[in-house]
């Protein structure tokens, strides 16, 4: 089977297990899903089965949009609702005025530390299972771009925050950011992930590859058997040219190629396509 869906993980499994429990459900052996949530995370998975799950790289799913509620007061060593502690029962409120100057100055390129409790990798572990059994150990400082950052709702000590961010972001550490500057104790409460660029969640309902690729088309005019068998391709049967990255679509099958110094190569050739998608 080859689909690509948009699945709505739940608060409490983790994207490996929770992707198990969709191959069971769909009966299918090859799947794999784009963008790993932490267990006490949910929201938007981009799931794929079969030939669809070569396509993760070359989807349209950036930026990525979050909504997180800040828990005033307490805290947690993974700063999320596990194990939570409350250091301050009764904390002082907060200046909103002085948040959204805060949320102002966050827009842009920021430079910090992933959290410890993250799925990075760290000669081959994840972290968190590292950070877990208390081992040693130093994550470098990454770079990511906030886009749009905004307080959608303070009923206090509860503070909730939609925000719009690069690949790769690590939004416990966007928080633990406003919290410093708030001069404040805190954790997140909740965490979901509401869209990947184009891609929100509706239901599972399978989705056109072709339409959420982040690549454009090319029209290829000669013989379509000369890509379905992978053979060598004229530059010549090609509208489109100019170096670059592109996918061909036909009835039944659809490929990715790139263009270079007149030369075409294929990157990913004859995947099966479907007509009937909604």
């Amino acid at each position: 089977m080859n689909r690509i869906f948009v699945a709505n993980k739940p608060v409490g499994i983790s994207s490996n297990r929770y992707l198990t429990t969709l191959k069971k459900q769909y009966k299918v052996k090859k799947a794999g899903f784009s963008g790993t949530l932490d267990p006490f995370a949910s929201g938007v998975l981009i799931v794929a089965f079969g030939q669809y799950t070569k396509l993760f790289q070359y989807l349209n799913d950036t930026p990525k949009k979050y909504r997180f509620t800040i828990w005033l007061g307490a805290i947690s060593n993974s700063f999320d609702n596990e194990n939570v502690k409350i250091i301050e029962p009764n904390p002082k409120k907060i200046n909103i005025t002085q948040l959204q100057d805060i949320l102002d100055s966050l827009i842009g390129e920021i430079s910090y530390t992933p959290p410890k409790f993250s799925a990075k990798h760290i000669n081959g572990t994840r972290a968190y299972k590292l950070a877990r059994e208390n081992c040693d150990f130093q994550l470098k400082k990454i770079k990511s771009t906030i886009y749009d950052i905004n307080l959608i709702c303070y009923n206090h000590p509860f503070v909730t925050i939609d925000i719009s961010v690069s690949k790769g972001s690590y939004i416990r550490s966007i928080a633990s950011i406003i919290l410093e500057q708030l001069n404040r104790s805190g954790t997140l409460a909740s965490l979901k992930r509401v869209s990947e660029g184009i891609l929100s969640y509706k239901e599972q309902k399978p989705l056109d590859p072709t339409m959420i690729l982040n690549i454009p088309q090319n029209i290829y005019t000669g013989d379509k058997h000369y890509l379905q068998l992978g053979k060598k391709l004229n530059i010549d049967f090609f509208h489109t040219k100019q170096d670059g990255k592109y996918f061909v679509k036909f009835d039944d099958f659809f490929s990715i190629i790139q263009i270079q110094n007149n030369q075409v190569k294929y990157i990913l050739n004859n995947i099966s396509y479907e007509k009937n998608y909604e």
